[in-house]
């Protein structure tokens, strides 16, 4: 069986972003039981010059539809506004909702594509559709997902690798 980027690429992130989605109701749980404010808990980081749990889990939602937008014509514009747990579920539910839009032949049909995108407020790079999701977007997204996980894990949330993994 050959691997194909819609193989890899949805199902890589329905996973992931599915599991997110449960790891957010063990912090919400975890917050209600530890009496912790959960505006305080989205602006938690791992350390002073890293990005707040809030942003992490809006980046991972970003790679995500930006990946299949780019690939097979232009992204949606989500607003980082979201002020709760409850908030960030319901941007992970659109990004679903979105990865779950298209057809498999839709982006399978994107290997060879150049896909142009910023990596910096200035700066663009163009990369062809796989090494585009296999060397880039696949990366980024997981350490998003991976830093929001290890956020909540520092501050006290019971999960484990399972959690990360859809598999709990």
């Amino acid at each position: 069986m050959a691997l194909t980027m819609s193989g890899v690429g949805v199902t890589s992130f329905l996973t992931t972003l599915g599991a997110l989605s449960k790891i957010l109701d063990k912090a919400t749980a975890h917050c209600t039981a530890k009496k912790i404010d959960q505006a305080v808990l989205l602006q938690t980081r791992l350390t002073p010059d890293m990005l707040p749990f809030v942003k992490q889990v809006q980046i991972t939602c970003d790679f995500a539809k930006n990946t299949l937008g780019r690939l097979t014509g232009e992204p949606p514009k989500f607003p980082d506004d979201e002020k709760t747990i409850d908030d960030l579920k319901a941007r992970i539910a659109k990004t679903i909702d979105y990865v779950n839009s298209f057809k498999a032949e839709q982006i399978d049909a994107t290997e060879e594509k150049d896909v142009t995108f910023p990596i910096g407020p200035q700066q663009t790079m163009t990369l062809k559709g796989a090494p585009y999701l296999i060397g880039f977007a696949l990366p980024n997204f997981y350490f998003h997902a991976t830093t929001a996980y290890d956020i909540l894990r520092q501050s006290g949330v019971e999960i484990g690798k399972r959690d990360f993994l859809g598999r709990a």
